[in-house]
């Protein structure tokens, strides 16, 4: 069988995506695992699939100026990469025309050889389009996501989390002091560079495989450690982490405690906890217990009630993920504004879930990834209601436009009896 090119490999991915709606970076993760490519045509499959991904109804916008009669779904695909080569990669125009009819069969080139031809005499008239265009299709998002941002961080906020959203996240790293402490880690990997309003975060200019496989460090962003430094666990305590998996949290609360004492880490997929078992022995976590629960389904397990009061809990909740667009490329396509008010029901039902096993004078800290006031200061106000027993001692948060790094927000509740 013909090796696949890189852009095959994309396009495979781009079109199972479409079909099967399974998540962006495992579609494209196990296209690329069974892929004989270079590094860079690696890096290049990756940059087509997501970078179709991150534009989509620009991508669009611009087939429909093309061509105004109906293009059938396959083809679509096969266009959107050709328009992303030579308008937004700036790939040279005849490797991206050639390349790209070279994907479709003999019947359909003429049609994607003229239109991209077409594209390249009208570019100049169709980036002028597109400029002109309203800001959700400029930047392909969902329209009433980015109403909703205009309404809640005003019009070039509302912008600037947009183009955030577009462009490539940075790869951060912590550095796992439970195994390393920093200054080794910088003598030992010249290329991380030190962020300097975090000492624990690194950033790199590649995924850093060897420090990864020594477990030397976790790959997370410094929005992530909000929640964790607030919740302030200390070496000795019993501490609940509710929604654990993949461990990025686990593993950091685990190093503020200096790996003495007790977490129970708990989450509701069996796969991400096998993912979760694998980095904590990677990243050298002695202190851990690992258990299969869902918070929204049935009584609290015998074994996790019996390690109960605890002296601090933190449940990272499932959320819309809002706050980490950039990371989680289609996350903006699978929301519905329904999604928001269901979302917060469920965090509501968990936190409720929890109250009990905490310590009286214990803290419970409740996290998102999500900019979404129903995700974050609602639920703050519903759960001070639902449970007169938690009062709130304070509440941060990271905004991309405003801190550079992803969207974040932690609640620290103290349980008064």
């Amino acid at each position: 069988m013909a090796r696949l090119s890189a852009r095959q490999i994309a396009l495979n991915a781009l079109r199972t995506w479409r079909k099967e709606k399974r998540f962006a970076d495992s579609i494209v993760s196990a296209s690329l695992a069974k892929a004989e490519l270079t590094e860079s045509d690696r890096a290049f499959a990756f940059e087509l699939f997501y970078g179709v991904l991150r534009n989509l109804t620009l991508l669009d916008f611009w087939v429909g100026c093309l061509r105004a009669s109906r293009v059938d779904a396959d083809l679509r695909d096969v266009l959107r990469l050709g328009l992303y080569q030579l308008f937004l990669l700036k790939t040279a125009p005849h490797a991206a025309v050639h390349e790209t009819v070279e994907l479709v069969p003999q019947r359909q080139r003429p049609i994607v050889n003229g239109m991209l031809r077409a594209a390249i005499r009208r570019q100049g008239e169709l980036l002028a389009r597109a400029d002109a265009e309203p800001l959700f299709v400029r930047a392909s998002h969902p329209k009433f996501l980015v109403e909703r941002w205009q309404q809640h961080f005003g019009t070039q906020h509302a912008e600037e989390l947009c183009q955030w959203n577009n462009r490539p996240a940075p790869v951060y790293g912590r550095i796992n002091q439970l195994k390393i402490d920093r200054e080794e880690f910088l003598r030992l990997y010249p290329d991380s560079l030190p962020l300097t309003r975090n000492p624990d975060f690194v950033e790199f200019d590649r995924i850093p495989t060897e420090a990864i496989r020594q477990g030397h460090c976790y790959i997370q962003d410094p929005s992530t450690a909000i929640a964790c430094q607030i919740l302030s666990p200390r070496a000795g305590e019993k501490i609940l982490d509710a929604c654990a998996a993949p461990g990025g949290k686990t593993g950091y609360i685990a190093q503020l405690m200096e790996n003495r004492g007790t977490i129970v880490a708990c989450d509701r997929d069996p796969e991400r906890l096998q993912i979760l078992k694998e980095n904590m022995a990677r990243l050298g976590v002695g202190i851990v217990r690992i258990f299969d629960h869902d918070w929204t389904r049935g009584s609290v397990p015998r074994e996790i009630a019996s390690m109960a009061p605890f002296h601090r809990i933190l449940l990272d909740a499932p959320c819309s993920n809002t706050g980490v667009m950039r990371r989680r490329v289609d996350a903006r396509w699978r929301l519905q504004p329904r999604d928001f008010p269901s979302m917060q029901q469920r965090q509501l039902e968990i936190i409720c879930a929890l109250v009990p096993l905490l310590k009286q004078k214990g803290t419970l800290v409740y996290g998102t990834c999500s900019l979404e006031p129903e995700e974050n200061e609602q639920v703050v106000q519903r759960a001070l209601t639902s449970a007169s027993i938690l009062r709130l001692e304070g509440q941060k948060r990271s905004l991309p436009f405003q801190d550079g790094l992803d969207g974040a927000f932690a609640a620290k509740f103290i349980r008064s009896a």
